[in-house]
């Protein structure tokens, strides 16, 4: 029993990513690039040596306490050791503030998706209220409410810790998540000012400073449009619930850190965003932003759990080697890597557009792509974080099972990318109604041709030519099904996943064609290539 097998170990997580590293060489200027690396590299340290730390507090989740000793309700919620650690940081590093920052111009949410790649895996899912909080910044920068601008803005957009605020997204009831229509809850307007009563089904970050909240004003229309969108904050200045009761704490299959709750509303405080009607749309400005987070946290799971799968190959030795050096151990790696490699190039440019739409500058072609391709690559990279933690879980062995090693956590915790923000069918409908108010298929296919004209090497040929055929062969099927509604939409999916492949083959080949020819980096030509072969069975 002498033998005590290496565990693996991680390094510095921007210093040790040759692909995002080189990413950004591409992408950004090079004064952006010298601005912002060194906040690159310290949150590459911190994610380390979160890594480490965490081993010490597996079993470690919020708790919440309704009563005091004397018989007080006072719904109090303690948060993990993670979460301490993270939310200063996320204020310090501006992983919200990076996103709407003139700094960097365009370039600000590749700047600001760069931290959060770094950041997600360390921060135990505190990704996810920055997300919400993302996204409430921008529904209220673009309700034209100056008032709440004034007032919320400068402490979701905050980099003080002390001052910085995250934000709850308060939709989900009973009655549905994705289908919002029948929410039961109801605004009433008592002495000139909004008080809400209902009950939340799924309320995530209930520790936030505020909340976007959905509900019925007394009197509305029925249906989607009679909901109108609040602003509310859930405590008062000295820190007691403004009319909440919080019913219990989810117990989740994964992001067990993440204090989600269940509440009722009894007369809570807020004020409208938008307009006493058309909540929904209110709401739908945060959705670009909010998918773009879920695809890029997909993606920075992937590669946390082929980072740790890769360097147990190198300690792991069976039937007399190392794992890395038995082949089809190593060609499953590299086939999981090629399509991290694809999805990541998918994520990234989603955010490029969402900067640069951001700015107002885009064109009528750049918009129609960030709307087509936001949920494409949030429907795809939800799934296929979920397919490469299994994958990377089974490539320790009996030791991938074990809840110490982190590696379960990486598998349950993957399972929200494909729900949170629309499930892959909610997604996959999403993007064919897209599809008919933005030029069609042909929007993807000028994009397509638009990229496949920069690359010049001829070991990407096969690369192009699969990623075009795919792509026109979808194009030719939802032609066929264009009369047949029920037909098409059950084909959303299959039709969703070959254009988000396609797409995303055609993006890792251009950044391939780019590293070879300006870095000698021929492994990023070999994943292209593998990827195609996985794409074209």
């Amino acid at each position: 029993m002498s033998f005590v097998q290496t565990a693996p170990r991680l390094g510095n997580q921007y210093r040790d990513d040759a692909l995002l590293r080189s990413y950004l060489r591409r992408a950004l200027n090079a004064q952006t690039l010298a601005a912002i690396e060194p906040d690159l590299d310290a949150l590459g340290q911190f994610a380390a040596e979160a890594w480490l730390a965490a081993r010490a507090h597996v079993d470690e989740e919020p708790t919440l306490t309704h009563w005091d000793a004397w018989g007080n309700r006072i719904d109090r919620i303690e948060l993990t050791h993670a979460w301490s650690e993270a939310a200063p940081l996320a204020a310090r590093y501006g992983l919200v503030a990076a996103g709407h920052e003139a700094t960097h111009g365009a370039a600000a949410r590749v700047h600001q998706f760069a931290l959060v790649y770094l950041y997600h895996c360390a921060s135990e899912f505190h990704s996810c209220p920055l997300a919400m909080s993302d996204g409430a910044a921008t529904a209220i920068k673009a309700s034209g409410n100056a008032e709440l601008a004034a007032h919320a803005l400068p402490h979701l957009l905050s980099r003080d810790p002390a001052q910085h605020w995250i934000s709850g997204q308060w939709m989900t009831e009973n009655t549905g998540g994705s289908d919002v229509s029948n929410s039961e809850t109801v605004a009433h307007l008592v002495d000139g000012e909004w008080r809400l009563y209902g009950r939340k089904w799924f309320t995530s970050a209930i520790n936030a400073q505020m909340a976007l909240a959905l509900a019925r004003p007394e009197g509305a229309a029925a249906g989607a449009d009679g909901l109108a969108l609040f602003y509310l904050e859930p405590r008062d200045a000295q820190g007691c619930w403004r009319n909440i009761r919080l019913d219990r704490l989810k117990d989740k299959l994964g992001t067990r850190e993440l204090p989600t709750a269940e509440i009722h509303l009894e007369g809570t405080p807020a004020r409208l965003v938008a307009g006493a009607d058309h909540g929904v749309r209110a709401i739908a400005p945060m959705l670009n932003v909010t998918r773009t987070w879920n695809a890029i946290c997909a993606v920075a799971t992937m590669r946390r759990a082929l980072a740790l799968a890769e360097d147990y190959a190198q300690h792991r030795r069976a039937f007399g080697k190392p794992l890395a050096e038995q082949p089809l151990h190593r060609a499953t790696l590299a086939n999981l890597r090629a399509q991290f490699e694809a999805a990541f190039h998918l994520s990234f440019h989603v955010a490029e557009l969402l900067g640069i739409a951001q700015t107002g500058d885009a064109s009528e072609a750049q918009l129609n792509r960030l709307r087509l391709l936001t949920p494409l690559a949030k429907l795809w990279t939800g799934k296929l974080a979920v397919a490469i933690a299994s994958e990377c879980c089974e490539s320790f062995g009996g030791a991938g099972y074990l809840e110490d090693t982190g590696m379960p956590q990486l598998l349950r915790d993957a399972q929200v990318f494909p729900i949170w923000e629309g499930t892959t069918n909610v997604l996959a409908l999403d993007f064919l109604r897209a599809l008919g108010g933005v030029g069609g298929a042909r929007t993807l296919l000028d994009a397509q041709t638009e990229w496949h004209a920069q690359i010049q090497s001829a070991e990407l040929a096969a690369c192009v030519q699969v990623a075009d055929a795919r792509a026109r062969n979808a194009a030719a099927r939802l032609q066929s099904l264009a009369n047949d509604r029920d037909a098409l939409e059950a084909q959303a999916r299959d039709l969703a996943f070959t254009f988000a492949q396609s797409l995303a083959l055609s993006l890792q080949a251009r950044h391939a064609d780019w590293a070879l020819r300006n870095e000698n980096d021929g492994a990023r030509v070999a994943a292209a290539r593998r990827f195609a072969c996985l794409s074209s069975i």
